[in-house]
C-alpha cells in the first residue's frame, strides 16, 4: 500500500455533521491525528487505527505544528495510511494546506475532504443567515488573532463595510474587536456569540456591539465560541422565541 495522509474536515462539533467520504476514511485508517475541537465520538469509526490526540487550544498547545507535521511523516512511513482529523474544514484557518505542502515534500501521497466549517454551520443551526436580501450581499470570515498574536487588519476593513462579520477565534480579543467597530459607527450593530455551537452544551449570548461584553460576562461566554455581527442577528430564533413569548403590544415600539 501507498504511503497515504488523508485531511479530513470533521464539521462543528455534532458528530452526525461529518460526510459520508470522512466516514469511509475514518474506517479505513491506521492511525488517526486528531485535534481539540474534534468530537472524539468520530473515532469510534476508527476502531482499529492508532489515536493520537495532537490537539492546540489557545496558550495550550500539546505539540507545536512543526512537531504534528513530522508526526504526519512519521506515521506515513510507518503505517502507509493516516488520517489527519481537523476541525470544522481543514482549509478554514485550520493550517491543513500547511500540512499538506510539508508531507508533499517527503512524496507522500495526499488527499482532502472537506468539512462543515463551523464558520457558517453555526449561526444557520441558530436560524442567523449569513446574507439575506435587504440587509446585507456579503459575508466576511475572519480570524479574531493571527499568528503574531494581533488583531488582522481586515478586521478595520470590514468594521466598513455593510457585510456580515463571523469572527473566529476571537473571544480573548472581544474588547479590542468591539471597539474597532463602535470606532466606524457601528455601537448599535446587532451581536450573536455561539459557544460550543451544534452541540448539547451550547450556548448563546445575543447584544449589540455597545452592550456583547456585558452579556458575555453574565452568560460565562468563552471560547471556543464564534462571534457574529451584523443585521442578520435580529433572525435568529432566539430572538424569535423571545417574541412570540410577549405581546406585541410589549415589544412592537421600541
Amino acid at each position: 500500500m501507498n504511503k497515504k495522509i488523508t485531511l479530513v474536515g470533521a464539521g462543528p462539533g455534532d458528530p452526525e455533521l461529518i460526510t459520508l467520504k470522512a466516514i469511509k476514511a475514518l474506517k479505513q485508517a491506521k492511525v488517526v491525528l486528531y485535534d481539540a475541537l474534534v468530537n472524539e465520538e468520530l473515532l469510534d469509526y476508527a476502531s482499529n487505527a492508532l489515536k493520537i490526540f495532537v490537539g492546540k487550544r489557545a496558550g495550550k498547545h500539546k505539540f507545536l505544528q512543526e512537531r504534528i507535521n513530522e508526526l504526519l511523516v512519521q506515521y506515513a512511513f510507518s503505517h502507509e495510511n493516516v488520517v489527519r482529523l481537523k476541525g470544522g474544514d481543514p482549509f478554514v484557518f485550520g493550517r491543513g494546506h500547511e500540512e499538506l505542502e510539508y508531507v508533499e515534500g517527503f512524496g507522500i501521497e495526499t488527499a482532502i475532504i472537506p468539512g462543515i466549517s463551523s464558520a457558517f454551520s453555526v449561526p444557520a443551526l441558530q436560524q442567523i443567515p449569513l446574507t439575506k436580501r435587504g440587509k446585507n450581499e456579503s459575508f466576511w470570515v475572519i480570524t479574531g488573532t493571527t499568528r503574531s498574536r494581533e488583531i488582522s487588519q481586515d478586521m478595520y476593513l470590514a468594521a466598513q463595510s455593510s457585510a456580515t462579520l463571523v469572527i473566529l477565534m476571537g473571544m480573548k480579543k472581544l474588547s479590542q474587536i468591539m471597539q474597532i467597530l463602535s470606532d466606524f459607527g457601528k455601537s448599535e450593530t446587532p451581536v450573536a456569540i455561539i459557544q460550543n455551537g451544534s452541540l448539547p452544551n451550547e450556548k448563546i449570548g445575543i447584544g449589540k456591539v455597545n452592550t456583547i461584553e456585558e452579556i458575555a460576562q453574565q452568560k460565562n461566554l468563552a471560547a471556543p465560541a464564534i462571534i457574529v455581527v451584523g443585521e442578520v442577528v435580529t433572525e435568529a430564533a432566539v430572538l424569535k422565541d423571545i417574541y412570540q413569548a410577549v405581546p406585541k403590544s410589549e415589544y412592537a415600539v421600541a
